[in-house]
């Protein structure tokens, strides 16, 4: 994936909370609901008898789980910044992060 365009299967509350977790410094206030709407996107997501989410993106599967709060913490934003990557949407983010910028 080269630029946003290669991803129109993400709206733009996905690209929010793909440039959210792609920011630096590390946001604090991102929503759970919104990270598994964004996986449900680029991959699948399910959550399991233990109240864990597995989910499978880029054909590499992970599990996670529930934040207590409604936010996730520094170290999910970490292990998904890595897999989300990994998965080719590191330069969608830096693409949506730079639509908004003048240059």
């Amino acid at each position: 994936m080269n630029d946003s365009s290669d991803a129109p299967h993400l709206n733009n509350h996905h690209r929010d909370t793909l440039a959210a977790i792609f920011q630096h410094p590390t946001s604090h206030n991102i929503d759970w609901k919104a990270v598994l709407s964004l996986l449900n996107a680029v991959g699948t997501v399910e959550e399991t008898v233990e109240g864990k989410f597995h989910f499978i993106v880029g054909g590499e599967d992970h599990v996670f789980t529930r934040p207590r709060n409604k936010d996730i913490d520094v170290q999910t934003v970490v292990d998904l910044r890595h897999i989300l990557s990994a998965a080719g949407y590191g330069a969608v983010a830096k693409n949506v992060t730079n639509e908004g910028k003048e240059v």
